[in-house]
């Protein structure tokens, strides 16, 4: 099983700039094959799903995010990275990696593998 850890949460005011980050680590063997998505969480409300990126780097985001956050992915370091440009405080949220194989990257349903999440919050 592949276990994933988030970084790069934080505070920020709006408009500004977070980089978060996803490190694989565990039975990586075929994660470069695997299916990798961004989620964000407020409390009180269902997870949701941001960003995607398949094993041939195609991206997928939701339309909210689209044109300011840019996943992207690194397979030689095991990791995922979700560029967050344009910041506004609806953004603020607990967001956690997730990955599975097989494809369809966009269907945010699926995902069985998850981190432990980062706090996002924009003032």
């Amino acid at each position: 099983q592949v276990q994933l850890v988030e970084s790069g949460g934080g505070s920020v005011q709006a408009g500004g700039s977070l980089r978060l980050s996803c490190v694989a680590t565990g039975n990586t063997i075929g994660w470069q094959y695997h299916c990798m998505a961004w989620f964000r969480q407020v409390p009180g409300k269902a997870r949701e799903g941001v960003a995607a990126i398949d094993a041939d780097g195609r991206s997928y985001y939701k339309d909210s995010v689209k044109d300011r956050f840019t996943v992207t992915r690194d397979i030689a370091k095991n990791t995922i990275l979700l560029q967050m440009n344009a910041l506004i405080p609806d953004d603020t949220a607990t967001y956690y990696c997730a990955s599975r194989p097989g494809s369809f990257c966009y269907n945010f349903a699926q995902y069985n593998d998850w981190g432990q999440g980062t706090q996002v919050t924009v003032s």
